[in-house]
């Protein structure tokens, strides 16, 4: 009898793919092999798994359930495989992760070689993309969001807080002046950011009471991605309300200045979120501590808040 750990393995990659072809390269297996095997598991359980037609793959709804069962077996068993592997406190095998573009690129792979280093035996894949992504379907072991965090089936640690800036280059501001207070906005190029509301972007907490104030500003220049929107900053085609782990080298450099700082923009919070699994993955919970150790006292926020420090 065929190791029907090997089915479920097969079933998953080739969800994960969306194509056989796919599963079978990442599986070394023949396509034919790949197709026998997901065919043989739906003969056996008696229901269908997948729609298949000559341009994708979907799940039916009894796959779509079986698929998240199938999950959480394979990673109980590199669990258990893990703990009474030699040197059961390391964790093995892969883990998948999901990542903001912007935070990914400056501050996250920067540590993977570190993380690595201490957990040899542990390979990770990291998936850089700025859309909310479902772990389950697929199949990663965890996600790192900055957001407010709302509402799911995901279960989540904060890793650390996530503090923006008004920025602009001194030459703009040599040009156009100062502002004094958010109403002052009014008078100036805004840069802003196209996955955030308006309303919300030029939103300042003013110090005396703590109420919130919606500042009028004329935009220049829409952009989908935090990092296009610094450079923008500093080539001084007007200010920007931009994350300070984004900002601070160019804080430091001088290249960007910080105003309207007693008027804090609403913080978010980085979060590592993970299915709701009973037992926590090992190469999660180490990847997890790891984060937190790293971040907890985000060193992007002495740059630009107190940079003699």
């Amino acid at each position: 009898m065929r190791d029907r750990f090997e089915d479920l393995r097969t079933f998953v990659a080739v969800v994960q793919t969306r194509h056989f072809g796919s599963a079978a390269e990442q599986l070394g297996l023949a396509k034919s092999a790949v197709s026998r095997r997901v065919r043989d598991l739906e003969d056996r359980l008696g229901v269908r798994l997948l729609n298949r037609s000559t341009r994708r793959l979907s799940l039916t709804e009894a796959g779509t359930e079986f698929f998240d069962r199938c999950q959480r077996v394979l990673a109980d068993l590199e669990e258990a495989e893990s703990l009474v592997s030699k040197g059961a406190a390391e964790p093995v095998g892969t883990l998948r992760i999901s990542g903001p573009m912007s935070f990914g690129i400056l501050h996250l792979a920067p540590v993977i070689g570190e993380f690595m280093s201490l957990h040899p035996k542990l390979n990770v894949e990291l998936d850089l993309n700025d859309r909310v992504i479902d772990l389950v379907e697929e199949g990663f072991d965890m996600a790192v969001r900055i957001s407010w965090l709302k509402e799911s089936n995901l279960i989540a640690r904060r890793i650390a807080p996530i503090r923006f800036a008004a920025v602009g280059a001194p030459a703009y501001f040599k040009r156009y002046g100062i502002p004094e207070r958010p109403d002052d906005l009014a008078h100036h190029r805004g840069l802003a950011y196209t996955n955030k509301d308006d309303r919300l972007y030029w939103q300042f907490r003013d110090p005396r009471d703590g109420t919130i104030m919606s500042a009028e500003v004329p935009t220049a220049l829409r952009v989908n991605n935090g990092d296009a929107l610094r450079e923008a900053a500093i080539a001084g085609y007007g200010i920007a309300i931009l994350p300070t782990f984004i900002v601070h080298q160019a804080v430091a450099r001088k290249e960007l200045r910080v105003v309207l700082q007693e008027y804090e923009h609403a913080p978010l919070s980085m979060y590592a979120v993970f299915p709701s699994r009973r037992n926590l993955p090992a190469k999660v919970r180490v990847f997890i501590d790891f984060l937190v150790a790293r971040f907890d006292a985000p060193y992007w926020d002495r740059d630009v808040f107190d940079p003699e420090s």
